[in-house]
């Protein structure tokens, strides 16, 4: 990822627009903002999933994630599994290792760069 032509600014996240995007079990709340020239822009998101939300696809996309409230459980195609919970934060580059997001009983809230 390069940052390149995005002069400083500053989100209010409670004056992004929402949309919503339901996966297998439960559903994602993105709010969405995008920085940069078009053709290489950086897509910048505040996430939250329901409690009990399940991927409906495996995400092959990079990402910086970052679990700002709750519980975030990762599944990588392979078997391995993650949990990540408030704090912690993880990185995976495009096309490395496919994955998928759940949540438990108290969903999760993001903040996820790609």
């Amino acid at each position: 990822m390069q940052l390149t032509d995005i002069p400083f600014g500053v989100t209010d996240w409670a004056t992004v627009a929402s949309t919503h995007h339901p996966g297998e079990r439960g559903t994602a709340t993105w709010r969405t903002q995008y920085f940069g020239p078009d053709g290489n822009q950086t897509r910048v998101r505040c996430v939250e999933y329901s409690p009990g939300y399940l991927a409906d696809h495996w995400c092959s996309k990079g990402h910086v994630l970052l679990v700002l409230e709750g519980e975030l459980l990762t599944e990588l195609e392979d078997g391995r599994t993650f949990t990540l919970r408030a704090g912690m934060s993880y990185q995976v580059a495009d096309a490395a290792e496919a994955h998928r997001s759940s949540t438990g009983e108290t969903g999760a809230k993001l903040f996820i760069v790609d």
